[in-house]
């Protein structure tokens, strides 16, 4: 150790090189989102909170149109059994849906995450033949975790100020959003997925009417076949002609709906019969199982999924990067406000300004020719536009952006430091009387804290709450290191000779101390090396705050003994030195004491203890009292410590009824006054808990709640409720838009996104009744990006605010931030009660207080939507649904101490509306029917079959057959539908098969 610390202080460009080189690789490593230019970042992996989730692989299995029990039975169940043998593998969850199937395999903990991908791929591709219908494939989920879903936004017509333009259809923008927008977005460095949802997405569909079959003669399998044949296109490799290599291509994909109507059915008396003459063909909507609202009004958006173990800041921001570069690209379109104008007064302007075929139809609303208006409007100064034109281009909107929160979180970290080096400056200003010492004392914060990021880079250790929540708890150590080493160092300078070199006093004051601050460090270290034996949830919360935590205190053991002698002797190194004069006495303490009011107004600003719309005198006369009274106490203790220290030896036995009182008065407040005296009554009677003395302790002691991951505020709320099982897409949309334009209209809500249904993803298997909305509320002050409050000009003599001739408020660091919520509102669980007042619809339930972040951690780890929840078991689903609702209402009545009857609600597993077609097989037998005809029938008529799918440029779209609307969407018209036997003859399905109704489960778990 003398070795050390003597090469160090003879050494001491050795040590500020290695001390540069330290800084700059912390500098490049800190999660920070710095503006360097002269280095190259290579952060720490930064996201708000730890990935508390299982180690899990999902498997997504689609197969339109099938029943949940169908899904259950041949494809979830097979599965299960199969994967069930994949090594590691500790649980396996599944859930049936209507069309799908999620099988969530749970993985042991030290399961590596790429390694289990590859065992599940393996499995997937040796299953037996046979194990899953023939057009069925499974595939493995994304190489994310729900908790992956960083930035969430929505597609809108935007003007050139920015303000929603509208002038696009939902179709349109989900078309951009699938073959445009999502693909840019994969290219972003760490995105794993990216997922769309709202909108309608468009396909060809050839709607059938089923006289017009019977009266050609064609059957409906005919139709799927023209259908199929006239969607085709072939390479015939190719030809040399007069040396010339020519390509063979032969063109067929269907571009139009009349390339569908002019495809060719039957030949009748040499007359083709054509698609058009037995049905019409249009573009429509596919059937959609999730739907996108905003504000009130339908939405078409994405989410972006960043992929396992990549640094989600990074993602986040290589997102914004590929946005800002395909917006660029993005269509844009001119829109006319006909409520200000008429289509002649267009027609006129247009010729006017040489616009040449301004239309390109008779509507008004949907005629313009965009490619003859756009010219025009982007050469021209927009002063010179008529008021009744506009442009709109299509615009990515964000309405989740992780980085906000996580921003949020690093500053946090760094108004610790910059408070806790304020606080350490005034501290030792104060009580050792030495400025130089209290800025080398301060300078080992940031030192210690940038090898500590050293090191959190070299370990894989991200930078989270719980991460960051370690380096600021062990600040106070870090400091005491250098307070004790410097001040022995200042003791020993005080004490030497005059004559005496600094350095061999230096050396000898570190030296005494530098073992005894080792061993306490240690000490400290050694005592967490049980969180590291965490596993589970534990594990992965508490870890990272048990590496930081040991990061910075190794490093500031490594600062103080390698740094702060040599940097001490540079500040203290005179050859000789000299007791300070009488006079130089005299001026000391005013001087240190103008310092700490310097520092303590400083810290007042930025602390602002006693709230931000309080003034910064108020704020430091605050600060200065405490201080006042906290370092007083240590002076006046410090001065009377010998006598009472002598009192305490000579009087031990009543010392120690003070320790023990305090002891039992802990106990009592953990624990609770009951328990910790439950063996008094044992003594004094049943009665005496009775007595007053009793009731009044026990009263003020209840013992402490307890939590065991603290709530993190994010800032948004997510409102979960669900509606009946039975609504179908509408019914819940507008359920969904009611709960929208109701929660908006709470003055702190900012913004309102809602989803019914999934995204198209496999991280997200919710039914068309789950409903997410993502509720951002507004901050108390107005912030920056940071989380801080921004000042604003203010008008003391009016007692209001200033604001510029636009109507804005004026940035003023000397004046007040802007509070945005209203008097009664004092947290953020009074805006969540106000959303619980008006989020009221008929036919939804309640919803528990929950958070984004929040919900993803918890739907994670037990696939239930609240923190709190009972997972019952039954034989079969009858039992089931009569066991929770029994439960639910046995709940609701308890009236439970903190228990929101809104948010008790039970899944309704059962209740989904059937329509089941039985064939009859004896009847079917009398007219040469099989199953298969039935079922094919029904598949195709009724529920309607993609037989093709076609390619328009890079756009892909399936082309539908099914029956016209009014003649599949009731029973009557069900038993009309005719089914061709193998000998040309149509038979009505009513006497074939019995419908009837049932209710049956709408997932299955």
């Amino acid at each position: 150790m003398k070795a050390l610390l003597k090469f160090c202080l003879e050494q001491k460009l050795v040590v500020l090189l290695l001390l540069s080189f330290f800084v700059g690789w912390g500098v490049r490593v800190a999660p920070f989102d710095w503006d360097i230019s002269w280095i190259k970042r290579d952060s720490v992996a930064v996201d708000a909170i730890p990935d508390l989730g299982e180690n899990q692989q999902i498997i997504f299995t689609e197969w339109p149109g099938r029943s949940p029990r169908d899904i259950e039975d041949q494809i979830s169940y097979p599965l299960t059994v199969s994967l069930l043998g994949v090594p590691g593998v500790k649980e396996v969850r599944t859930y049936s849906y209507f069309g799908f199937s999620s099988i969530y395999l749970i993985f042991e903990e030290g399961v590596e995450f790429y390694w289990s991908r590859s065992r599940v791929l393996e499995k997937l591709n040796s299953l037996p033949s046979g194990t899953l219908p023939e057009d069925v494939t499974p595939r493995l989920g994304p190489d994310a975790t729900a908790l992956g879903q960083v930035y969430w936004y929505t597609l809108e017509g935007r003007d050139q100020e920015g303000r929603p333009a509208g002038g696009w259809d939902p179709d349109e923008l989900r078309t951009i959003q699938d073959f445009q927008v999502k693909y840019a977005l994969m290219t972003a460095s760490g995105v794993a997925e990216v997922a769309s949802v709202g909108g309608f997405v468009k396909e060809y569909q050839v709607d059938i009417d089923p006289d017009r079959l019977r009266a050609h003669n064609v059957t409906l399998n005919q139709v799927v076949d023209a259908v199929r044949k006239s969607n085709r296109e072939t390479g015939a490799r190719n030809i040399e002609i007069n040396g010339v290599e020519y390509l063979i291509r032969g063109l067929g994909f269907v571009d139009d709906p009349d390339d569908i109507r002019k495809a060719v059915v039957a030949v009748r008396d040499h007359a083709p019969i054509v698609v058009s003459d037995v049905a019409e063909v249009q573009l429509g909507p596919a059937l959609r199982r999730g739907a996108l609202d905003k504000n009130g009004a339908e939405a078409v958006g994405g989410v972006v999924i960043t992929r396992f173990g990549e640094n989600p800041m990074e993602t986040i921001k290589n997102t914004k990067e590929q946005i800002a570069q395909v917006s660029t690209g993005l269509p844009e379109r001119a829109v006319i406000e006909w409520n200000l104008t008429s289509r002649k007064a267009v027609a006129e302007f247009a010729q006017a300004m040489g616009i040449v075929d301004p239309f390109v139809g008779e509507s008004p609303e949907t005629a313009l020719n965009h490619d003859g208006w756009l010219p025009w409007i982007r050469t021209t100064d927009k002063e010179e536009w008529p008021e009744w034109l506009n442009t709109s281009k299509v615009t990515i909107v964000p309405f989740y952006d992780r980085s906000g929160l996580i921003s949020e979180t690093l500053g946090t970290l760094e108004d610790a430091l910059f408070q806790q080096v304020l606080v350490t400056i005034i501290v030792v200003v104060i009580m050792v009387m030495h400025l130089r010492t209290s800025v080398l004392i301060s300078a080992m914060l940031p030192l210690a804290v940038l090898v500590t990021f050293i090191a959190m880079k070299l370990f894989g250790v991200d930078a989270n709450v719980v991460a960051l929540a370690g380096i600021a708890i062990a600040i106070g150590t870090v400091v005491d290191v250098g307070i004790v080493l410097t001040e022995n160092v200042l003791k020993h300078l005080d004490e030497a000779e005059p004559e005496e070199r600094t350095l061999p006093v230096i050396l000898r004051g570190t030296h005494e101390v530098a073992g005894a601050v080792l061993t306490a460090v240690l000490t400290t270290v050694i005592s967490f090396l049980p969180i590291f034996a965490l596993t589970g949830e534990a594990g992965r919360l508490f870890r990272p705050l048990a590496f930081t935590k040991t990061f910075a205190l190794i490093a500031s053991v490594i600062v103080a003994l390698t740094i702060i002698p040599p940097i001490a002797h540079i500040l203290f190194g005179k050859t000789k030195r000299k007791a300070p004069s009488v006079k130089k006495k005299r001026l000391l303490l005013p001087f240190n004491i103008l310092i700490a009011a310097v520092v303590g107004w400083l810290l007042a600003g930025d602390w602002s203890p006693l709230g931000l719309d309080r003034g910064q005198l108020s704020n430091f006369l605050f600060v200065a009292l405490l201080l006042a009274v906290l370092l007083g106490a240590f002076q006046i203790f410090q001065r009377f410590y010998e006598p009472l220290l002598r009192w305490c030896l000579a009087h031990k036995a009543a010392f120690f009824t003070i320790p023990v009182g305090l002891v039992v008065a802990a106990l009592c407040a953990w624990l609770g006054f009951g328990k910790v005296f439950s063996f008094a009554p044992k003594f004094l009677g049943d009665g005496f808990k009775e007595t007053a003395l009793w009731q009044d302790f026990d009263k003020k002691f209840p013992g402490l709640s307890s939590e065991f991951r603290p709530r993190l505020d994010e800032g948004s709320f997510l409102f979960m409720p669900t509606t009946s099982p039975h609504a179908s897409v509408g019914e819940a949309m507008d359920a969904l838009r009611k709960l929208d334009a109701a929660i908006a209209s709470v003055p702190e809500v900012s913004l309102v996104v809602g989803k019914i249904g999934r995204v198209e993803s496999s991280l997200d298997p919710a039914p068309i009744s789950m409903i997410e909305t993502v509720i951002h509320y507004n901050s108390e002050f107005r912030s920056d990006e940071h989380g801080r409050p921004i000042k604003y000009q203010y008008d003391r003599d009016k007692d209001s605010y200033v604001y510029d001739r636009h109507g804005e408020l004026i940035p003023d660091k000397r004046g007040r931030p802007y509070r945005q919520w209203r008097s009664h509102i004092r947290k953020p669980r009074d805006i969540w009660s106000e959303i619980e007042k008006v989020a009221k619809v008929t036919g939804t339930t309640g919803a528990p207080l929950l958070q984004p972040i929040e919900t993803r951690l918890v739907m994670l780890q037990t696939g239930m939507r609240a923190p709190m929840g009972l997972k019952v078991r039954a034989p079969d689903l009858e039992t089931l649904e009569t066991a929770t609702l029994a439960l639910e209402k046995q709940l609701k009545e308890s009236a439970l101490p903190g228990l929101s009857i809104a948010t008790i609600n039970a899944d309704r597993i059962i209740g989904k509306p059937y329509l089941e077609i039985e064939p009859d097989r004896t009847a079917a037998q009398r007219f040469g029917l099989n199953v298969d005809d039935l079922v094919s029938t029904i598949q195709t008529a009724i529920g309607g079959r993609e037989v093709t799918t076609t390619v328009e440029g890079r756009e892909r779209f399936a082309v539908r057959v099914r029956y016209q609307k009014e003649r599949r969407d009731t029973i009557e018209a069900m038993e009309r539908t005719l089914v061709t036997a193998a000998n040309g003859i149509q038979v009505p399905l009513s006497q074939v098969a019995n419908i009837r109704y049932v209710r049956g489960p709408q997932m299955i778990k």
